[in-house]
């Protein structure tokens, strides 16, 4: 979930990329030496998560004869999407494009895209053995856009020896605002503060969907174009004033928009609770020297709980390639989406699996044992409804949002009322929508 600054440029790109050519020859599909068609991957993975990706790589060249993906490390995100950007809709278009769940808006107005439910629908595949809260996210008008592969969602962390030094119950974590805001002040002291979140975006729409609240008009931009940011309303105004009474209340710990910070203030016993993604569970859990513990997304005392809004990255197929190579690249995610490779995938990187049966395979419950953190990311989502809030906002201006969000929060901490901070947010929101 580390994404900053994008698309300068990017959105204004969609159009030119458009633009009317001559009638071309069908595209021809590359081969490799041995005769097998080449499926090219771009993918954002990096270090121990491009091993794991390596390795579903390479069981699936490994399982059939037809087809050789080749994975190609094009940096981060929004690197990623820069390159994709030069040659989307051309025969150099990679067949298979891993792009981060706010890309989504900008993949499909680009036009230069295979939605997958072409491919669903040719051989009658039956989704419903993906899960509903992942699959929905990339879903518009009942359209299948791209397949979900590395999926997360926000969870609350904290130190369960730093619970029971308190007098806190260290297997009865916050649920509420309130609930949350005595647990800090118990937990804080000389050396240790007591909640911590990120100065992200990311978070900060969590905390508005979880209370069934709307990131832009039009259904979240899902049954119409957004023109406005609605986000500044009540479940806004709700997070906001949260964070700005514990940061005035010093039960708040201001760890700025390092993801590193963040996790180094808590392993160092700085910060006792935090928000992270479910996917970095394993890594917290293993470099602590005390127990941690995980929980909800807690929500204002009064508000019905809605769940939370799927992150991550899809993949997305190419358009203006060889037919054999989308075979190709639907064969892959076909693959990669089964019962015991999402199993693996799990077990080896923390991430939702999309196959909801891979929970039940005995390598995933031999896991839970080891980390039972990562159950009860799953259940957070499993008992997450359905709704335009919880599907999340499309919006191709994403990357600006969130920087407007995070520099409202830094806002906070100067003495800018949750109220000011919030509706200046809003409003270059908005701005950035009917540019």
């Amino acid at each position: 979930m580390k994404k900053f600054g994008l698309f300068a440029g990017l959105a204004s790109s969609v159009l030119l990329l458009g633009a009317c050519g001559s009638e071309e020859a069908a595209p021809v599909a590359a081969t490799t030496e041995d005769g097998k068609t080449e499926v090219v991957f771009w993918h954002a993975m990096s270090g121990d998560l491009e091993t794991a990706l390596n390795t579903q790589v390479d069981a699936f060249n490994a399982s059939q004869d037809d087809y050789e993906v080749k994975p190609v490390f094009q940096g981060t995100y929004e690197e990623a999407l820069t390159k994709f950007n030069a040659v989307a809709g051309s025969e150099d278009a990679p067949a298979i494009m891993q792009t981060f769940e706010v890309g989504t808006k900008y993949m499909i107005d680009s036009n230069k895209i295979t939605p997958v439910q072409e491919f669903i629908d040719k051989e009658n595949f039956d989704t419903s053995v993906w899960e509903e809260n992942i699959l929905s996210y990339y879903q518009v008008d009942g359209k299948q856009y791209s397949m979900p592969f590395n999926s997360s969602t926000p969870v609350l962390i904290y130190n369960k020896d730093a619970f029971k030094e308190a007098g806190l119950d260290p297997e009865k974590a916050p649920r509420t605002y309130d609930e949350l805001k005595e647990a800090a002040k118990k937990l804080t002291t000389d050396d240790q503060t007591g909640f911590t979140m990120l100065n992200y975006g990311w978070f900060f729409e969590q905390l508005v969907a979880a209370q069934g609240g709307l990131y832009v008009d039009n259904d979240n931009g899902r049954s119409g174009n957004p023109t406005k940011a609605v986000f500044d309303g009540e479940e806004g105004q709700n997070a906001f004033n949260l964070i700005k009474e514990m940061y005035d209340e010093e039960t708040f710990l201001n760890v700025g928009q390092n993801w590193d910070d963040m996790h180094a203030a808590f392993q160092s016993g700085k910060v006792a609770m935090y928000l992270d993604s479910s996917a970095g569970i394993r890594t917290v859990a293993d470099n602590a020297d005390f127990e941690i513990g995980a929980s909800y997304l807690p929500v204002p005392n009064e508000a019905d709980r809605q769940g939370v809004v799927i992150g991550g990255a899809s993949l997305w197929m190419g358009d203006g390639i060889a037919e054999e190579t989308k075979e190709g690249a639907w064969e892959f995610m076909k693959y990669v989406s089964s019962t015991e490779t999402q199993a693996q995938w799990h077990v080896d990187t923390g991430y939702f699996a999309i196959n909801p049966d891979a929970y039940n395979e005995p390598i995933v419950e031999e896991m839970w044992v080891t980390y039972p953190q990562l159950k009860v990311t799953v259940d957070q989502l499993s008992e997450t409804k359905p709704s335009p809030a919880t599907q999340g906002a499309l919006i191709s201006t994403f990357p600006q949002s969130r920087l407007s969000v995070a520099n409202a929060i830094e806002s906070l901490y100067q003495g800018v009322s949750a109220e000011d901070a919030l509706k200046r947010a809003a409003e270059e929101t908005t701005t950035t929508l009917v540019q």
